[in-house]
């Protein structure tokens, strides 16, 4: 009953204070973690400890999943050098420097144990970087701190493993960088396999709920044999997780999107808001263990310190360079357009004059020598030049034209496969110059790297002989605290400050008329085939594709009108539709109240004004 009354309790207190964190314009990690912690120190409270395993294997695979799941695979693809970046090198070189500063300060500690301190606090947190996702900052940046958040537990807990043997026997470089890849590798497959399989099934499954109730058990398949096979669950849950993001629009009905996405984030809500709150709540029993045994908490107290303000300065020493290398490839990204674009006139070009010609190295390489600015000195170009070829000849494995293939109708011809990969190679391009990142993104990139629940799990995992452990975990809360509440409770000033709250990408504004072009286009090449077939491979009634016809364009032709007109009568325009699928929806109510009609009809005829409902907030938003 106790456990029962605490679980509801906590329930309350989850769900009131992520109501009520928006009007007072706090976070409500920020406040759940405050909560915890008032409570704590209560006299009737009693010491609280979480298990570590039930963190690290219960909830952060479901958590990391669920926001693997909902993260835009394409941005990830784009920025997988620095997010990859920021998830390995970032996290080593900050375990590695501040391992050796905890190890100078801390009394009875060696440099492997400094290292474990520091690989758990290096790692930031997926689920506290959530709190810059309300503020409308870039969204590049948000991408960033997204993916390096899911990816740098991996990096973090290999660390942690390795430094912990090492207190024990000596390690060397070579064995911990064998069992990160091992980790990694091992994770990526398995989280693969598991999310495509997971996805075979579902699709199988001709009920949203059934489909929901899969998608549940879809992290912890990950986790459990990568786990069972020396490699990371977590990297396998997020893989996992990535994969659906990827494919589940082609696979799955939108009954079944709708559904998980509605109920993974009733899930996110309680499993966040609840990780935060036993965050705070540890701290009762933390303080105890360190006051007997060294009777004070101050020595813990300035570790945390120096803790937090080295994360804070070894990651702005990082993003620094960083920057400056993404600047150089947004430069250079500029350059491969007008080569690109070359190729793609002369491959046009040869096309015409020889129906069916071949694009050559050489017609490769001139284009490139073409586009280079004539100012660069001969010598560099000539190296840049061979450079390229190298490159082309490489991923055409030979010197000459690429080899021809027997023409196969199931599969795409060169001409449609070059001009694939030129669009995505030119949207790549405009993805980097439409949203560079500048000293204002930098700033956001470091005070955004906050450290949380992750850091306070896994420094639980220590072994209870381990040096110093209470006094460890303690810094080790210490730090995720108070970057959390420090770095949290300031980021929206910081990011008003800057004048990046709120601000809309330009490719998204510039995208909508393209998107509705895709949209209109693929409806017209579909309705006008000669050859439209039923499933069954008979002809559809011309009088259904003509009806089908006169929808589509009429839909299409009320949306346009909706974005032409004035703010104010679009405004009004929604609200009175809203407001006659309310009324319909009172009628129906009053019918059913009465006993009018069938119930299944009455639900079903509900059931189609809840999707009006949806489908006009959705326009209006």
């Amino acid at each position: 009953m106790d456990v029962m009354l605490v679980a509801v309790a906590s329930v309350v207190i989850i769900i009131a204070v992520t109501a009520l964190a928006p009007r007072a314009g706090v976070a409500a990690p920020l406040i759940l973690v405050l909560v915890g912690v008032g409570v704590s120190v209560l006299p009737m409270t009693p010491a609280i400890e979480i298990d570590p395993e039930l963190i690290l294997a219960g909830v952060l695979p479901a958590l990391l999943y669920a926001a693997a799941a909902a993260f835009p695979a394409m941005e990830f693809r784009r920025d997988f050098t620095a997010i990859s970046g920021m998830s390995v090198l970032l996290v080593v070189v900050s375990a590695v420097i501040l391992g050796a500063v905890f190890a100078a300060v801390v009394p009875g500690i060696g440099l492997a144990a400094g290292i474990a301190l520091g690989a758990i606090v290096s790692p930031t947190d997926a689920v506290a970087t959530s709190i810059i996702k309300k503020l409308g900052a870039p969204q590049r940046v948000v991408v960033m701190l997204d993916g390096e958040g899911l990816l740098n537990d991996a990096t973090s807990l290999v660390l942690l493993r390795s430094a912990i043997a090492a207190t024990a026997a000596s390690v060397s470089v070579w064995s911990v960088l064998g069992d990160f890849l091992q980790a990694v590798l091992i994770a990526a497959v398995c989280g693969v396999v598991v999310g495509r399989l997971g996805l075979w099934v579902r699709a199988r499954l001709r009920n949203a709920a059934l489909s929901t109730a899969a998608s549940f058990v879809v992290p912890f398949a990950a986790y459990a044999p990568a786990e069972a096979l020396g490699a990371s669950g977590i990297v396998a849950a997020v893989s996992a997780g990535l994969v659906t993001s990827a494919l589940a629009a082609r696979y799955l009905r939108p009954q079944d999107r709708i559904s998980e996405a509605s109920n993974w984030r009733t899930v996110e809500v309680l499993l966040e808001g609840g990780l935060f709150l036993v965050m705070g709540l540890q701290l009762f029993a933390l303080v105890e263990d360190v006051r007997a045994e060294h009777g004070s908490l101050g020595l813990a107290l300035g570790v945390a310190t120096i803790g937090a303000v080295g994360i804070v300065l070894v990651r702005a020493a990082f993003v620094l360079p960083l920057l400056a290398l993404l600047e150089r490839r947004r430069r250079r990204a500029e350059q491969v357009r007008d080569v690109v674009n070359t190729l793609r006139a002369r491959w046009d070009a040869h096309q015409e004059a020889t129906d069916g010609g071949r694009l050559t190295v050489d017609a490769v390489v001139a284009a490139y020598a073409e586009s280079l600015p004539p100012d660069i000195g001969e010598r560099r170009r000539q190296r840049d030049v061979e450079r390229m070829r190298r490159r082309v000849e490489g991923q055409w494995r030979r010197g000459d034209d690429p080899p021809r293939r027997r023409p196969d109708a199931r599969r795409p011809t060169r001409r449609a496969l070059f001009q694939r990969r030129a669009v995505r190679k030119l949207a790549d391009i405009d993805y980097l110059t439409s949203a560079p990142l500048g000293p204002r993104e930098g700033v956001v990139l470091v005070w955004a790297g906050m450290r949380g629940v992750v850091t306070l799990a896994a420094a639980q995992t220590l072994p209870a002989d381990f040096p110093q452990r209470s006094l460890l975990v303690l810094v080790a809360f210490g730090v995720a605290a108070g970057t959390l509440l420090v770095q949290g409770g300031t980021l929206p000033w910081v990011v008003r400050r800057l004048g990046l709250a709120g601000s809309t990408p330009p490719r998204f504004t510039e995208g909508t008329q393209g998107l509705r072009a895709v949209h209109d286009t693929a409806s017209r090449v579909m309705l006008d085939d000669p050859d439209l077939r039923r499933p069954d491979g008979t002809a559809y009634a011309p009088a259904i594709v003509a009806r089908v016809r006169d929808i589509v364009l009429r839909e299409h032709q009320d949306q346009v009108e909706e974005e032409s007109t004035p703010e104010e009568l679009a405004a009004q325009f929604f609200e009175l539709r809203l407001a006659v699928i309310a009324a319909q929806r009172e009628a129906l109510l009053e019918a059913r109240s009465v006993g009018t009609y069938d119930s299944d009809l009455l639900n079903h005829a509900l059931d189609l004004l809840d999707a009006d409902q949806i489908a006009v907030e959705m326009r209006r938003e």
